[in-house]
């Protein structure tokens, strides 16, 4: 496992927390998969209209397990495949009353956040992805108009490296770093 290596201390789940692609072939129990979509339930959320939902599929769940791994693009199929669970996440772009919730990505990103978080303390990772193809997901899913397919998620015990074949086992092993803060934080306005 790769911890984060921080400038300032923050909890160690956050420094634990790693995007891995190579998964443990065993499975994520059901029990344990509700836990984190219920830390994921907990999230704050604009309203509380709550706008996030999940479709997931256990990789002994063949048939929608394949429908998955086909909606995502070809650079994440090789190692995605072999997650353990794959979710699509999705966003609910209108309010209760049929309004526009300009706030739904915000929140299904928290939510996500809750989720992972929980999944680190559990022992598990996961990896998001935005490399999927969000009509093809759609179609398979047959999702309404007012649900958006944001990313996917490969979910699972931490596998080993040497499982992946090249680009992905350089990557694998490939050190974390973060941009500095001085990158992305401004006191009172940014710079001109």
């Amino acid at each position: 496992m790769k911890h984060a290596p921080t400038t300032y201390p923050v909890h160690d789940l956050i420094r634990k927390r790693w995007s891995p692609r190579a998964f443990a072939s065993y499975p994520v129990a059901p029990e344990t998969l509700n836990q984190v979509f219920e830390a994921a339930s907990w999230a704050a959320s604009a309203m509380n209209e709550q706008p996030w939902r999940y479709v997931y599929a256990h990789h002994a769940d063949t048939e929608a397990f394949q429908k998955m791994v086909d909606c995502l693009l070809p650079g994440n199929q090789p190692w995605a495949r072999h997650a353990p669970v794959l979710v699509l996440a999705l966003a609910k772009t209108d309010l209760g009353n049929g309004t526009p919730n300009g706030a739904a990505l915000h929140d299904l990103g928290m939510a996500n956040a809750n989720l992972m978080l929980e999944a680190t303390a559990l022992g598990l990772h996961g990896h998001f992805m935005g490399g999927f193809d969000r009509d093809k997901a759609r179609q398979a899913f047959q999702l309404p108009e007012n649900l958006q397919p944001v990313v996917m998620l490969a979910l699972g015990y931490l596998g080993e490296a040497e499982q992946l074949e090249e680009p992905f086992l350089s990557r694998e092993k490939a050190p974390r770093q973060r941009n500095p803060l001085a990158d992305f934080t401004f006191h009172t306005q940014l710079p001109s």
